[in-house]
């Protein structure tokens, strides 16, 4: 866990001062609403469909159970009894009324929390993989970095009204959990030929109406230099990038219009002028910063102890979510355990203000005090002894988070959609779930394998369609719900955009679609162990679209 300091701790205090007098002035009339907008925007705060949505900053999807219990607080005494983890390692909250958002804001404050930079033209609240710091394929924790760009970019004033809005990630693991290709900028720590430790970085990812992924601009950038490198790349997107038109304002289009090799170069000649200054990383500065992370004082323990082996052999269901959802961890005798937060029927990456507080209570008793938010919409317990993972276990299964289904074809990732979200035009939801229950069955779940299936409301792709395994894209014709649906895509070190397979079909037909695609896969594949990811590499979609269309 990183430790906020003083600084940190009276900015956002002084920031929810500025909001409260703010939302009295929108109360009394002073504001019209226009007037109030840009002002609720640069504190994570939307009016959606329904009622006003607060949106607060997890950065690098790192918690600790004082922070997820005020969550809880803030989901009972201010909306509606839960909150909504997002893609982003954001959680929202859809119901708060706007003379209440201060007094949420001021609970947040006082766990060190805020929803600065989680909307606007800025740079947004910053991803890494949740299991940063504990997997055992990464080469050091990436959060440390993410804490250093977030300090220099938070509230900068020439990054705070950027062309559009923009998303930064940061990994260290050989396979990329942090989905960095999809980000306006992704980091890698990696070892170039000489040993040393630096960034692979790549510019101009994203999703939406015009989907791409992004390019290496600079395969190894030396630690020192990342400030003055990342300070560069958002200095010539400041002065590059189209402020004429809303769809072609992502750095995306400024990348491909220019071409990588071409952007690289304006990044070039900026950062040669800087490169060498106070954005030089001085080791104290890193130092400073990388000691306020605290890690476990960890037992010495050894790896599958008895009683783990005897309660696997007892209990099967136990057993099953050991397979699924507990992974590898860097020290002996711990691991990760994931809560999905994909129950049957359920929304996902909603959690309630009850199951927030017994996670935070658990996390206290056997992950040291801390939780993981990740972008695919499931929470983790980062530290947990493999001695207490029966007990661990049973006390999820009790609360609703242990279903094994993690990374399975229902761990869905969905956007809120058209049930809260004004610039939705479909229903994401209600897809999810329907899902959900055909697939109910954890014997056929586990016979596909790896299946993941992305689904977004509209082209805004907030639930990342274009790189699920299978991605639904919700499109209105003539004031009807269709479905596009691509197949292929993933986000991880090998990211791939989806390929449409044919027309949108019908809402009332998006679950028979996804139960044929399962079942063509079941076919097609060569054996039982190949990934549905691989079979679609294979042999492309259109076996796929003969059996989705055969009777459509």
């Amino acid at each position: 866990m990183y430790l906020y300091d003083d600084l940190d701790r009276t900015l956002v205090t002084e920031r929810v001062a500025e909001f409260r007098d703010q939302v009295a002035r929108r109360l009394s009339g002073e504001l019209t609403e226009d007037e109030f907008k840009p002002l609720r925007l640069m504190n994570g705060v939307y009016l959606q469909l329904h009622a006003y949505m607060l949106r607060t900053s997890i950065p690098y999807g790192t918690l600790s159970s004082a922070q997820l219990r005020m969550l809880a607080h803030v989901a009972r005494r201010h909306d509606r009894r839960y909150g909504h983890f997002t893609t982003r390692q954001n959680i929202q909250y859809h119901w708060i009324k706007l003379e209440e958002l201060p007094d949420a804001m001021a609970d947040l404050a006082s766990v060190g929390m805020h929803g600065m930079q989680t909307s606007g033209n800025c740079v947004r609240n910053l991803t890494t993989d949740q299991w940063a710091g504990v997997a055992p394929d990464e080469i050091e924790d990436p959060r440390i970095w993410a804490e250093i760009v977030r300090q220099h970019v938070t509230l900068h004033p020439e990054f705070s009204f950027l062309p559009r809005k923009f998303k930064i990630a940061v990994g260290a693991s050989s396979h990329d959990r942090a989905a960095l290709r999809i980000h306006d900028l992704g980091l890698r720590l990696h070892r170039n030929g000489a040993g040393q430790t630096g960034f692979e970085v790549m510019v101009g990812g994203g999703l939406g109406r015009t989907p791409y992924l992004a390019k290496t601009i600079k395969p190894f950038l030396h630690k020192r230099d990342v400030l003055s490198y990342v300070e560069a790349i958002l200095r010539t997107y400041n002065a590059f990038g189209r402020r004429d038109n809303i769809y072609k304002a992502r750095i995306k289009i400024l990348v491909h219009e220019l071409g990588a090799e071409a952007f690289a170069k304006e990044v070039e000649t900026e950062w040669q002028s800087i490169k060498d200054g106070a954005l030089a990383l001085d080791p104290a500065v890193f130092a400073e910063i990388s000691g306020r992370f605290r890690y476990p004082a960890y037992a010495r323990l050894n790896d599958n102890p008895k009683e783990l082996t005897q309660a696997r052999r007892a209990e099967a269901r136990f057993d099953a979510w050991m397979g699924n959802s507990v992974a590898n961890h860097q020290v002996p005798g711990y691991s990760i355990v994931t809560l999905s937060l994909k129950p049957e029927g359920g929304t996902p990456g909603d959690a309630t203000a009850e199951q927030m507080d017994a996670i935070a209570d658990l996390a206290d008793r056997y992950s040291f005090g801390e939780i993981r938010d990740g972008h695919e919409q499931n929470l983790c317990l980062p530290h947990v002894a493999q001695r207490d993972l029966p007990e661990l276990w049973r006390a999820l299964d009790a609360i609703g988070v242990a279903t094994p289904n993690v990374g399975l074809v229902s761990d869905i990732i969905s956007c809120p959609n058209l049930d809260y979200c004004s610039l939705a035009n479909t229903r994401s939801i209600p897809i999810a779930q329907e899902i959900t229950r055909r697939f109910h069955d954890r014997d056929l779940a586990r016979e596909l394998g790896r299946l993941h299936i992305n689904i977004s409301g509209c082209i805004n792709a907030c639930g990342h369609h274009h790189v699920g395994h299978i991605g639904i894209l919700g499109v209105e014709k003539n004031g009807e719900e269709f479905y596009q649906i691509t197949l292929g895509g993933k986000a991880d070190e090998d990211a791939k955009l989806g390929t449409l397979i044919g027309p949108a079909v019908p809402y009332a037909q998006v679950a028979d679609v996804v139960e044929d695609i399962a079942a063509a896969y079941v076919e097609l594949r060569e054996r039982p162990d190949e990934l549905f990811i691989d079979t679609v590499k294979r042999t492309g979609v259109e076996p796929f679209k003969e059996r989705v269309y055969a009777t459509r």
